[in-house]
């Protein structure tokens, strides 16, 4: 059976990245960012203090003489990407706040983004925790190909070794994209923009001085930091734009929420929490869901009717698809 596209460059990038990690002696991630951006520079293999060595690197460049970019479309190459970052951050047993998220999840996110979003009117998409960059990814290549538009993203990560990695697969996949290696509770150096995504890293934000400059802050003690980013994000989205969070399925129902959702009446609209298909976690308490907030102004208004509801499990293919299309029936009949 002939190897698909995905696999054929993934292959190619393996080999490559193999080679590099077992010649300098280093992780396979940060072999991957080496080996990418030796593609990206046209096959040109960047050495230091003769590393790689010589027979190395006649290797590497006759692997990479075989890869012609060109013939792959930028969904190919990220997927071949993930699959050799999934590989990576495996190897290293990456906190779970710093795990790439899984495409059944990004694709539900790029279609929400386009539903809500309104494909045509989206120019620009914030990622405040970009991580590897394929969630950002994934909704930039889905819009774009949809609309023909070349879309402007941002990115904000405070792990120099993942953004590196997200910034070189966003250039292979010809992606327009800013990256800043900064917390992203600080101020932001973005202008606003028109939808921002988001998988949130789940837990307590430290510096409590910092935290105190926001409406989502904990009465006492140090605050969660996905109720700060949701503020923080929403702060850089323009009036009437989207936002679209991955979250804990139980975020509106804990004792920290009350400041949530005291800011949430006072600054953005709940338009939807739908839960992702339970059979994607592990468990029902890991079980996360997709916010989708829009920022007062510009017209907006509160849905009729708040979009609430869990994805069926998506083996059900026949289920999934007719659900995808109740969204788009309720944003039609709940969104002006």
């Amino acid at each position: 059976m002939p190897k698909s596209a995905v696999e054929t460059l993934f292959d190619l990038i393996d080999q490559t990245t193999t080679l590099i990690e077992q010649n300098l002696e280093t992780t396979y991630l940060d072999a991957l960012t080496e080996s990418i951006a030796n593609i990206a520079d046209g096959g040109r293999v960047k050495v230091e203090d003769n590393l790689p060595d010589a027979q190395t690197v006649a290797q590497l460049e006759t692997i990479y003489a075989t890869v012609k970019l060109n013939q792959f479309d930028a969904e190919t190459i990220r997927q071949a990407l993930q699959l050799a970052t999934l590989k990576g951050l495996r190897q290293v047993k990456v906190e779970p706040n710093k795990q790439m998220t899984p495409d059944a999840i990004g694709y539900l996110v790029a279609y929400l983004a386009e539903v809500f979003g309104g494909a045509d009117q989206i120019k620009t998409v914030l990622d405040p925790v970009i991580g590897t960059g394929n969630l950002l990814a994934t909704v930039m290549n889905h819009i774009q190909n949809l609309t023909g538009n070349k879309l402007q993203g941002f990115g904000v990560d405070n792990d120099d070794s993942l953004l590196e990695l997200a910034g070189i697969s966003s250039e292979l996949q010809g992606l327009d994209t800013t990256l800043f290696h900064q917390d992203a509770i600080e101020p932001l150096m973005v202008n606003p923009v028109d939808i921002a995504v988001a998988d949130l890293p789940i837990g307590f934000y430290p510096i409590d001085e910092r935290a105190a400059d926001f409406e989502t802050h904990a009465a006492s003690g140090h605050s969660y930091a996905h109720h700060l980013l949701i503020e923080q994000t929403m702060h850089y989205v323009k009036d009437g734009g989207f936002g679209f969070f991955l979250v804990p399925n139980v975020i509106l129902e804990t004792d920290e929420a009350k400041q949530l959702v005291k800011w949430i009446t006072k600054h953005v609209y709940l338009q939807g929490l739908l839960s992702l298909p339970v059979n994607l976690f592990k468990t029902k308490e890991g079980q996360k869901a997709i916010l989708v907030l829009q920022k007062q102004g510009a017209g907006a208004q509160q849905a009729k009717q708040i979009l609430l509801g869990e994805f069926p499990n998506s083996n059900d293919q026949k289920a999934f698809a007719a659900y995808l299309q109740q969204i788009r029936t309720w944003h039609k009949e709940n969104i002006n």
